[in-house]
């Protein structure tokens, strides 16, 4: 937490004070991944100076939201977050759904990493259930996911082995638009490669639903 402080005996005041400063619920999206080192951290957030990323860590651990641990495989120091970090999770879910109107203008110049989109399908997917189970891969600006849906919920694999056979290709734009419900399937493919079963893709993403004003539309 940093020296500042609103100074209010308010919940969201308080949360604020601690993962209200600039890139720290940043840094939670990368570790709501998994456990990272500060090379992969620096790298994963492009613009943050090293000092100021330092400054974001040292910040979080004090207040108990990320944690050091040590990781066998490495033999190397990474950051995690806690029990209590971890429980971030629904607000950045959260943040994810109520930002969709602010993705409409597409990518343009900004920056992208598969995994940010991700961590998007996660919250965006994640109340949708399948009787039978179902798994697509989706390849898009250089990283493969893929999407597991059954009876308990949806889960997202970044980088499986074996990938599964159906798999689309597309830009980030046009996944998302899927996952958001404002284009069907059909137009997703025109606007991107499918190999393997335009059903199972169906099964995983549903209908579009253009009725709803929160969610981006497919960018042109």
């Amino acid at each position: 937490m940093s020296g500042r402080s609103y100074g209010q005996y308010c919940g969201l005041a308080r949360a604020l004070d601690v993962v209200g400063e600039r890139w720290s619920l940043l840094i939670v999206r990368e570790l709501l991944v998994g456990p990272a080192r500060y090379t992969h951290l620096a790298s994963a957030l492009p613009g943050v100076a090293s000092n100021l990323l330092a400054d974001r860590l040292r910040g979080l651990v004090s207040a108990g939201v990320v944690e050091r641990r040590l990781d066998p495989a490495s033999n190397s120091v990474v950051y995690a977050l806690t029990l209590w970090g971890a429980q971030l999770r629904e607000t950045v879910d959260a943040l994810v759904r109520w930002s969709t109107p602010l993705m409409r203008s597409g990518r343009g110049d900004d920056t992208f990493r598969g995994p940010w989109l991700a961590t998007a399908l996660r919250a965006l997917l994640g109340d949708r259930t399948s009787a039978t189970p179902v798994a697509v891969g989706l390849d898009t600006a250089g990283t493969v996911m893929m999407v597991q849906l059954d009876g308990t919920g949806a889960r997202v694999v970044l980088d499986p082995d074996p990938p599964p056979s159906t798999v689309l290709r597309a830009d980030p734009e046009v996944v998302l638009a899927l996952a958001a419900r404002t284009v069907n399937v059909d137009q997703a493919i025109a606007r991107g490669n499918l190999q393997g079963d335009p059903q199972e893709l169906a099964a995983v993403f549903g209908a579009a639903d253009s009725g709803n004003a929160r969610r981006p539309p497919l960018p042109t």
